[in-house]
């Protein structure tokens, strides 16, 4: 069927950039999406990185667009002239897909305080605000990584407005490398066991959801919780994308329709 739909454009082709255009709009449409979040990759998670490294390189072929709704890296801090050194597998499959033209867009989660723009120069990804809205296959989708959302959890919204405070990330600059990024694993620790031990109120959730699907939205996607799920709400949907810590999880968009999937490994 690919190779007849080939042909006849072939075939019909218009003259000039208007054909390259409507080619590439034509396989653009016919490819996937593949929404991500929290793998929290770290020195200590190598095996992981290469598991989702080989994933996208597999799935690359495929793909449209990918998602990444925060906390990929554990830890990531830009100096001027310094990077984490631990990310280069994942770092080099992003880069490649890229370089297919995959559209790749990252939206930051509570681990993603401190991004500025290497990852756009030298990798190709688009940093999006906080929460984003997007249509695809004919979806009105809104993506947000989910910090902040619980009711209980004042403490991270305290902390949230400390971190992003532009003083305070100037004054961190100033701290040797290798010191700086000691102290930020190991916070990075100590705020995941937090997370873990928190009793996620699924209701918060469901009416941040709600919410945007009164408002218009087909799906709303979301991380942060590590539990991945799908649930009809109001006529839309509530989904979040799991993670790549326990559970391996994604979630596809193709042909107008959303699932969950997992790696098999």
């Amino acid at each position: 069927m690919i190779i007849l739909v080939e042909i006849r454009q072939c075939q019909n082709k218009p003259a000039g950039d208007d054909a390259d255009k409507n080619a590439k709009s034509e396989r653009m449409a016919e490819k996937s999406i593949i929404f991500i979040s929290d793998a929290h990759l770290s020195p200590a998670s190598i095996e992981r990185e290469k598991l989702l490294a080989d994933f996208l390189e597999k799935t690359g072929e495929r793909l449209s667009h990918l998602y990444i709704l925060g906390d990929l890296f554990d830890f990531w801090f830009e100096y001027r002239n310094a990077i984490p050194a631990f990310y280069l597998a994942i770092l080099s499959s992003l880069r490649r897909l890229a370089a297919k033209d995959v559209s790749i867009t990252y939206l930051p989660g509570n681990h993603d305080f401190w991004m500025k723009d290497y990852l756009t120069r030298q990798i190709g990804i688009r940093i999006a605000p906080d929460s984003l809205d997007v249509a695809h296959q004919g979806r009105k989708i809104h993506m947000f990584h989910g910090d902040g959302i619980a009711r209980e959890d004042r403490g991270y919204r305290l902390m949230k407005r400390i971190f992003r405070f532009k003083p305070n990330i100037w004054l961190y600059s100033l701290l040797p490398v290798d010191f700086a990024y000691g102290i930020a694993h190991r916070c990075s620790e100590l705020s995941r066991k937090h997370a873990e031990g928190l009793k996620y109120t699924h209701n918060d959730y469901y009416d941040y959801a709600l919410e945007k699907i009164k408002g218009g939205a087909d799906a709303v996607i979301m991380g942060h919780t590590h539990i991945p799920e799908i649930k009809e709400l109001a006529g839309g949907l509530y989904i979040n994308s799991g993670d790549w810590v326990g559970n391996l999880s994604y979630v596809v968009l193709e042909n107008g329709s959303f699932r969950l999937d997992y790696l098999k490994l």
